[in-house]
């Protein structure tokens, strides 16, 4: 199950008391200063969260896997997230003692590997 928009208003909405027309409003304004900013190439930093800093990637030659056949991938602006220590060791935490499941991969998208690549 993800968390949505919709959830962030009603959280909101019960939880300090704003309307939901307020507490939607709250919600996109604080999306829309941080897609402001990282279309401005700045840093978000948010305490015992985590960062999210826009990196540039330079041009550089793939290869097709089925072809073999060499192709150009554009240079490109990739966003990054890195969670901070806080918030790796609280979700680390839900885990202790608790054997990671095959629905536990699932829900992550299928991935069991943690190669560390931040792509």
């Amino acid at each position: 199950m993800a968390l949505t928009k919709a959830d962030l208003v009603d959280s909101i909405h019960e939880k300090i008391g704003f309307s939901k027309k307020e507490a939607a409003d709250m919600v996109e304004l604080i999306f829309d200063t941080m897609k402001t900013s990282l279309t401005d190439g700045d840093k978000i930093k948010i305490s015992g969260f985590g960062n999210f800093v826009v990196r540039e990637k330079r041009s550089r030659t793939g290869r097709n896997p089925q072809t073999s056949q060499a192709i150009e991938i554009s240079a490109r602006r990739v966003l990054t997230f890195k969670p901070s220590q806080v918030l790796r060791a609280e979700v680390n935490d839900t885990l202790k003692g608790k054997a990671i499941t095959d629905e536990m991969i699932r829900r992550r998208g299928g991935k069991d590997d943690d190669d560390g690549d931040d792509e």
